[in-house]
């Protein structure tokens, strides 16, 4: 029970911590100075939202999203929802995918050979089925976690800097609403598919506290951190690097290790999404449709998605707060309802 808990705590987790979050850009986007209440209302609403997610897959034995979007949404709003969910991950994928390519390229492979080996390692996950993505995560987040938790814990010690919350002066709190909402559809789309294998509510609960407070907490030391070195990062793609400034050299190529490590998790979280979707029988190999959807999504990587990502990405925060709030109320009007 406290394994299978841990199992699903380190599977969010592995969902969350992509490469905007990883490398620093999605935190100073979304908090920076007067942040505390609004990490700290990121912390509790996650671990509900995670709780509320997990309890309906659980209730419903799901192995994909679409019976959890019915259960909340109805028929009507779950096809549209649906329809945003899945180019979301596949739009994600691809732009991981290029990212991974990209960032292989810089360890003296070529480009379409990095996009070709990056592919290959997201496809190998899915041999074992659900149960090879989970493994890999619960060997590659701890890691991942320590390694952020580390250089963010040695760069406050060696500043000095005292981690305090001024209560008084909390104008950004809002964003404790936005930056949960920004989560959500992955979450959505990768808890359901693990439905069919909660065997107990104390696995829920152990999976979303865990997970919470964890990210939660991480959040609000990474966020510290980058107030201190606020000046840099104009100068700084990747904020976490203007914090690692002073950092030996290896230390910043195991970091860069880390951050693809943080944008393979990303894309294998994408494919389990869009693959467990579109699987119309559990004898169908994961790793069979993992295949087809990659070989679709390569072409892309070549395309100005980028683009089309940051024009649809407003939309999308504007549709997952409506989410984020159904998902919220949903625990209330069931009582109602019942």
């Amino acid at each position: 029970m406290l394994k299978q808990g841990f199992k699903w705590m380190f599977l969010i987790l592995g969902t969350i911590i992509g490469a905007g979050y990883a490398s620093g850009r999605e935190l100073w986007q979304f908090f920076g100075e007067e942040s505390g209440l609004a990490l700290l209302l990121f912390t509790v609403i996650f671990i509900i939202c995670c709780n509320v997610i997990m309890s309906i897959s659980f209730q419903l034995k799901t192995n994909q999203f679409y019976p959890l979007l019915i259960e909340v949404f109805g028929k009507r709003w779950a096809f549209l929802y649906d329809s945003l969910i899945i180019f979301y991950l596949f739009s994600t994928t691809v732009i991981m995918i290029a990212g991974g390519g990209a960032t292989l390229e810089t360890f003296q492979l070529p480009y379409w050979l990095g996009i070709m080996t990056f592919s290959l390692l997201i496809i190998l996950v899915f041999i074992k089925g659900i149960q090879g993505m989970l493994s890999i995560n619960s060997y590659i987040m701890p890691v991942l976690v320590i390694g952020l938790i580390s250089v963010l814990l040695f760069f406050i010690l060696k500043s000095q800097h005292v981690l305090d919350i001024d209560w008084h002066h909390q104008h950004n709190w809002s964003s404790g609403f936005t930056f949960t909402a920004l989560n959500i559809l992955p979450l959505v789309a990768v808890l359901t598919t693990i439905g069919n294998e909660i065997e107990t509510k104390v696995e829920i609960h152990i999976a979303s506290i865990g997970s919470g407070l964890l990210i939660g907490g991480l959040s609000f030391v990474y966020n510290e951190s980058l107030l201190q070195v606020s000046d840099l990062l104009p100068d700084y793609e990747i904020p976490l690097f203007a914090i690692m400034k002073s950092f030996p050299f290896f230390m910043l190529i195991i970091m860069s290790v880390l951050l693809l490590v943080a944008i393979y998790t990303t894309a294998v979280s994408g494919i389990l999404g869009l693959t467990t979707r579109f699987r119309r029988s559990e004898n169908t190999a994961l790793w069979k449709m993992a295949i087809i959807f990659v070989i679709i999504m390569i072409p892309f990587t070549k395309l100005g998605f980028s683009k089309l990502i940051a024009v649809l990405y407003p939309l999308y925060g504007m549709v997952n707060l409506f989410l984020l709030a159904a998902l919220l109320i949903y625990p209330i009007r069931n009582i109602y309802k019942n």
